[in-house]
């Protein structure tokens, strides 16, 4: 009995402290509890770092009241004051962590320990061990760095800068390596933090020891590529061991029997490595093996069939190295790997696309649709097509950010015309802006009317980029244009259409339209893949782009701006893309290729020669802004340009975006016209220039501010542009001028024009225009440098005047183009300039 009652006893003990232990247990885990402590712990982080802060002010004062005594001893004598922010406990804390501990660099502990309140209460999800080895290391090689700075540049401060730990080991360190080895300590410190915070710098000093390391002999001032042949003997000669500098820069083998080649000298050249000829490796009496082009830097290898083991001999010190070669009786195959493909993006590797920040945001994305509206609307149109004798089967509405489209379904037996004429009568019905009647839609068995919302939405430029269809997208220049009616994102591509023509009356949204295309593809195009011409006659549009001219803007080599803005200089522009465009025809012919894609993926897995003229071909978009106003003072010279590069530079990757608040016969030609296929309408004033522009009408029916019908081919397509502000384009270019660029700007090829026939030789009368002298003098005698006080004193055109002021200038008569100021004229009177003359007879 007493025996049952004891295990009783024992028992209902035991279950007791397995329910405390739940509970502790539960307690513990409890995220609330977790939630709890870690503000707690947090707080004592902030206020540890408060202290020590404090304490670099105040610690002078303080530092004769609390040293030599103990915390409790500080707490307890109440007459006690300290000038530390966090009083007698805070003025112990940081002089026990700064003085006796790891001097300043005791800031990372409260950090730790904020980052550990922070880990409890779920906030931050940084690994635990790589905190606390960063602060560990960040301790230790804080304190001695800081012992050895700054106790010898403030040995009489009251901060013992390295701390009690950093200066004795300090000590110790600098009687056992010296001063200098203490300095080369702490370069190893700093150079292990900047690898740890910064991943990218571990690349970059490899790249410059690498590129900075003569290898194989060959610095990286050589110029001359040294050009390796095989020698006649067949006796190979003994391998040298290979070096560290080899091991680094042997080629890859994947699991084949070992074919290597090794040169002895290969020079640094920044160029793409070059192909050589390929590698043949095959049996005797059997099919060849499948061959493996070869791409080296400077050297060539030929592998014959018949010999074993062919010498590779330098014509410059006689050095050889041999190539081993597969026994004819063996059966495998061999296949040498040299290098990994080409990369365009290497130079600008570290180069970060813009973010969506620095784009706009409008809260007008999710509004509720207006039921009300749309339902006033319905019954107005109903109502209005009764009143005329039309009865319909059915109405529906699709609502987009500024156009409501109602699609009707008329009863048998109605004429479509007689809904079409009454686009009028419904506008008034509705009194609305203007509507547009879609009879039929495309493609489906409606009539559309299409018909504007009281309150429009801004479809902003940020909406548009951040939508998944377009950071999916992987079309080759992916243009992001705004919100179709249905509120899809419109995303087209350049190097389909292949050439874009933008119209649109003044203050309609054109160019804003050009930034939305000039941004998407800011956007998703890296530097090495596409290039700009960015042409503007009206010196203010595109100006805002001149900050990324390393990056992405292309131009003539002798040009200052990448932006051009003065008429006489697009027409060599012009002409140097054509050049351009003939330059990269014949690389694809000798490629034996049809298109730019082909071109460069050939060159990326470097099956073409860069020593034969061969290099990676970027896109070029040539973007031109008022083309009206360049076909006004250039007429044909730029006309004819521009259609041969719209004709031919579509498989060149060469696309051309023409923008024109004039939709005149006179400037869009039917040359333009046919060689354009895809057309942006915004609103334009009549209906013959929408049929100028689009071969219909119906953009003299937008509702301006953006709205826009897109057109490729026959379907027409009713967008809401995106909106993208100047300080949003502003933010953007300094984002990407802020970041490492090339050298310069992309160089165009040069070409010679009318005006560079006039530069071979000017003494020789023949080579001068006629009007030469009579020029010069009259510019001499108004002493200003006009070209239109030649064009209208002679009667001339303005591109001869142009090229008699360039002539003008160049025998130093008058200065350099300022502008829209005169010319500076150098000679003041008619007697120096009649001896200048004589000279030049």
């Amino acid at each position: 009995m007493a025996k049952s009652t004891k295990r009783k006893r024992k028992k209902s003990t035991t279950s007791t402290a397995k329910k405390r232990r739940t509970v502790v247990i539960n307690f513990l885990k409890n995220e609330r509890v977790h939630f709890i402590f870690g503000v707690l712990v947090a707080f004592l982080g902030i206020f540890t770092l408060l202290a020590i802060i404090s304490f670099f002010f105040t610690g002078a004062a303080d530092q004769s009241k609390v040293l030599n005594k103990s915390f409790w001893e500080l707490t307890q004598d109440k007459q006690l004051e300290v000038d530390n922010w966090t009083s007698t406990g805070g003025a112990f804390l940081a002089e026990t962590l700064v003085n006796k501990w790891f001097g300043i660099f005791s800031m990372l502990i409260p950090f730790f320990i904020i980052y550990l309140g922070l880990r409890m209460m779920k906030v931050s999800d940084f690994s635990f061990i790589k905190a606390l080895l960063i602060t560990a290391f960040g301790l230790i090689s804080g304190s001695i760095t800081s012992a050895f700075i700054f106790g010898r540049l403030f040995p009489k401060s009251h901060v013992n800068w390295g701390g009690a730990h950093g200066s004795q080991i300090e000590r110790i360190l600098e009687s056992s390596i010296g001063v200098p080895g203490m300095i080369l300590l702490v370069l190893l410190f700093l150079l292990i933090i900047i690898v740890i915070f910064r991943r990218s710098s571990m690349h970059k000093i490899q790249e410059t020891l690498i590129n900075n390391k003569p290898v194989f002999g060959v610095s990286k001032e050589s110029e001359t590529p040294i050009k390796l042949e095989f020698d006649k003997s067949n006796e190979p000669e003994e391998e040298p061991k290979p070096s560290i500098w080899k091991k680094l820069f042997a080629f890859k083998k994947k699991d084949k029997p070992e074919t290597e080649i090794e040169p002895d000298i290969i020079s640094q050249n920044k160029e793409p490595i070059p192909i050589g000829t390929p590698v043949s490796i095959s049996p005797t009496g059997q099919s060849p093996f499948r061959k493996k082009e070869l791409a080296t830097d400077d050297f060539e290898v030929f592998v014959p069939k018949d010999e074993e083991v062919q010498v590779v001999k330098n014509k410059s010190n006689d050095k050889t190295s041999s190539v081993p070669v597969t026994d004819a009786n063996e059966e495998t195959e061999t296949e040498v790997e040299i290098l990994e493909d080409y990369d365009p993006k290497k130079d600008l590797s570290s180069f970060m696309f813009p973010t969506m920040d620095l784009l706009k945001v409008y809260n007008t994305g999710n509004k509720i649709v207006d039921m009300q509206e749309q339902n006033e609307n319905k019954d107005k149109i109903i109502s209005t097509l009764r009143n005329y004798g039309i009865e319909i089967t059915s109405i529906k509405a699709t609502v987009g950010p500024t156009i409501t489209l109602y699609e009707i379904v008329p009863q048998a037996g109605v004429r479509i015309s007689r809904i079409r004429n009454l686009e009028d009568d419904i506008a008034l019905s509705l009194s609305a802006l203007g509507i547009r009647i879609i009879a039929p839609m495309p493609g489906k068995g409606t009539i559309g009317i299409e018909v504007p919302n009281k309150d429009p939405q801004i479809v902003s430029m940020q909406s548009v980029i951040a939508s998944v269809k377009f950071q999916e997208c992987t079309y080759d220049l992916p243009v992001a244009l705004g919100k179709t009616i249905t509120n899809e994102v419109f995303i087209f591509d350049l190097a389909k259409m292949p050439h874009l023509l933008v119209a649109g009356a003044t203050g309609q949204g054109k160019s804003v339209g050009l930034n939305a295309i000039i941004t998407s593809l800011l956007y998703k195009k890296h530097p090495s893949e596409m290039k700009m011409v960015l042409i503007d006659p009206k010196m203010v549009e595109f100006n805002i782009y001149s900050t990324i001219e390393k990056h992405y803007l292309a131009k003539l080599p002798d040009e200052e701006k990448a932006i051009i803005t003065d008429v006489t200089k697009v027409t060599q522009t012009l002409n140097s893309l054509t050049k351009e465009m003939d330059d990269r025809y014949e690389l694809l012919m000798r490629a034996k290729v049809r298109a730019i894609k082909e071109y460069n993926e050939r060159f990326i897995k470097r099956r073409l020669n860069p020593k034969n003229g061969h290099r990676y071909l970027p896109y070029i978009v040539v973007v031109i802004d008022e083309f009206g106003d360049l076909i006004m003072t250039a007429g044909k010279e730029i006309e004819m340009p521009i259609a041969r590069i719209a004709q031919k530079a579509r498989a060149v990757g060469m696309h051309m975006v023409i923008a024109t608040q004039r939709p005149t016969t006179n400037i869009i030609t039917g040359t333009i016209k046919a060689n354009f296929p895809a057309r942006m309408a915004f609103r334009v004033t009549s209906q013959i220039d929408s049929r100028t522009i689009l071969d219909a009408t119906g953009a003299n029916q937008l509702i301006g501010r953006g709205d826009m019908l897109f057109s490729q081919g026959s379907n027409l397509i009713r967008i809401q542009c995106a909106f993208v502000d100047t300080p949003e384009i502003e933010e953007i270019s300094q984002y990407i001028g802020k970041q490492r660029g090339y050298e310069s700007a992309h160089p165009l090829p040069e070409v010679l024009s009318a005006e560079s026939d006039d530069k071979i030789n000017l003494t020789d009368s023949n080579e001068r225009d006629p009007l030469f002298e009579d020029a010069a003098r009259l510019i001499v005698i108004h002493q200003q440098g006009s070209t239109s006080l030649i064009q209208r004193k002679f009667s001339i055109g303005y591109n001869r005047a142009g090229r008699l002021m360039d002539q003008i200038e160049r025998v130093g008569i008058v200065g350099p183009s300022q502008g829209s100021k005169p010319r500076d004229v150098y000679i003041s009177d008619e007697y120096s300039l009649e001896k200048l003359l004589d000279s030049l007879r």
